[in-house]
């Protein structure tokens, strides 16, 4: 084991979560993995595949990123954020839309976006890039109806409740389980996203949106924390679920390096306001990564 993998695993021992991740660098072949190849929940890092579905088939012709849809209020899929809150009906691009799944994770976004472009297709694609350990089996609305089902209550009706589960009710929703919801592992994502950067996972059009868009996101205290310096730009979608925090994202340097990193990590208990968790992330990243510019 190395030194740098040492120095992230007692971090996690630290903090209390399991981490899953690799860096890889995006223009040749050095990489850096802890448990890279591991099945993991992706959590709202499936909004990754569903945004570059929607530009493939934009850069393609079959849709215009232009064309309007109207979203009225009230929409049944569960989101903290975004749509889920607004009170008004609202008309705007599928090219706006994308900027809110990625940007804030709209649950309300992605599945209007995911009805249009179609389960198949995104799952299509992933196999047609080679990568057969990700997939997109459900929506955020059919994923977060496991965690009611399986605890008796809607996801969103007590952050309380949901920070309190037993380790043995954690273990117990399907929606943490890889083989019964979204998944994917750290090395199928820094492919995916090393693709994107390099315009091979689709027309070059269709990854510059996908970047842009990644580029957009707003939350600093994952992986962005791991990188402080103003000249190094990161881009990236993270994901929560009870007891799992992650990020996936490419790190910029101004010397031309690039990196994909991808960070899967599960707590020992789902307590939601932890933030050494979510600073653990950027410091596994910055540190693998660091590891590969040094080596």
């Amino acid at each position: 084991m190395t030194a740098a993998a040492e120095k992230i695993l007692r971090r996690a021992e630290e903090v209390g979560v399991e981490v899953w991740l690799q860096a890889a660098d995006v223009d040749g072949t050095a990489s850096f993995g802890i448990g890279e190849d591991v099945p993991v929940v992706t959590a709202s890092v499936f909004k990754i595949p569903i945004a570059l579905e929607l530009a493939r088939q934009a850069a393609e012709g079959v849709r215009d990123l232009g064309d309007r849809i109207a979203v009225p209020p009230g929409h049944p899929t569960p989101s903290p954020y975004g749509f889920a809150t607004f009170r008004h009906e609202v008309v705007m691009s599928w090219h706006d839309l994308a900027i809110l799944m990625i940007g804030i994770s709209d649950n309300v976004a992605t599945d209007l976006i995911l009805a249009e472009v179609g389960k198949d297709s995104v799952n299509a694609t992933l196999r047609r890039l080679g990568l057969t350990q990700t997939a997109v089996p459900q929506d955020c609305a059919e994923l977060l109806a496991t965690i009611g089902e399986d605890l008796g209550l809607a996801y969103e009706d007590d952050e309380r409740v949901l920070s309190e589960l037993t380790c043995e009710q954690v273990s117990a929703l399907r929606a943490l389980q890889p083989e019964n919801t979204c998944r994917t592992t750290a090395a199928e994502m820094t492919r995916l996203l090393g693709l994107i950067w390099r315009d091979e996972a689709a027309p070059p059009q269709a990854c510059a949106d996908v970047r842009h868009w990644t580029g957009l996101q707003v939350w600093p205290h994952r992986l962005r924390s791991g990188f402080p310096d103003d000249g190094i730009r990161t881009s990236g979608k993270t994901g929560t679920l009870p007891a799992v925090r992650n990020e996936v994202g490419v790190v910029e340097y101004p010397d031309g390096g690039r990196y994909a990193v991808s960070v899967f990590t599960r707590a020992e208990d789902s307590r939601s306001r932890v933030p050494e968790r979510d600073a653990f992330i950027g410091f596994a990243a910055a540190t693998a990564v660091e590891s590969l510019r040094t080596a």
